[in-house]
């Protein structure tokens, strides 16, 4: 189990925390419930300025409690997230697969988006196998 003991909380709102990982990645956990979608933007686009500010573009998003995405959610993901924070660069991003069917079923539709947007997902059950995946990625990629 990857430990967020000691790891540095860069945002946190009602929609999850935003951690700094030593490995060079952010470590994004969702919390459980329904969301607002100007709490959604926010909690992103702070994920988005640590990548930036890092010079990263790994993250692990711990889903497995999250609540399926709303269509609004889904679409500004797809349509100005990703495509803001990759800026002409991959990201890479290890999904810990959410618990709630519907959830699953969300996060799968927006993958199939997001590879056309310059996102790289894969999803994992665990979460040492989702930063054994992020930690074999060089650091820089050409």
């Amino acid at each position: 189990m990857v430990t967020t003991t000691g790891l540095r909380v860069y945002f946190e709102n009602s929609v999850g925390r935003v951690l700094e990982h030593p490995d060079g990645f952010a470590y994004v956990i969702y919390n459980p419930g329904v969301r607002k979608l100007a709490h959604m933007q926010a909690f992103l686009t702070h994920t988005s300025q640590l990548l930036q500010r890092r010079g990263w573009y790994k993250l692990l998003g711990d889903q497995r409690l999250m609540a399926p995405f709303t269509e609004e959610e889904r679409l500004w993901i797809v349509d100005y997230w990703i495509s803001r924070t990759a800026a002409g660069s991959q990201i890479y991003g290890a999904v810990l697969i959410p618990r709630d069917v519907f959830a699953r079923l969300s996060v799968s539709q927006m993958i199939g988006e997001a590879r056309e947007a310059a996102m790289t997902y894969r999803l994992f059950e665990d979460e040492n196998s989702a930063a054994a995946w992020l930690r074999q990625i060089p650091e820089k990629i050409v």
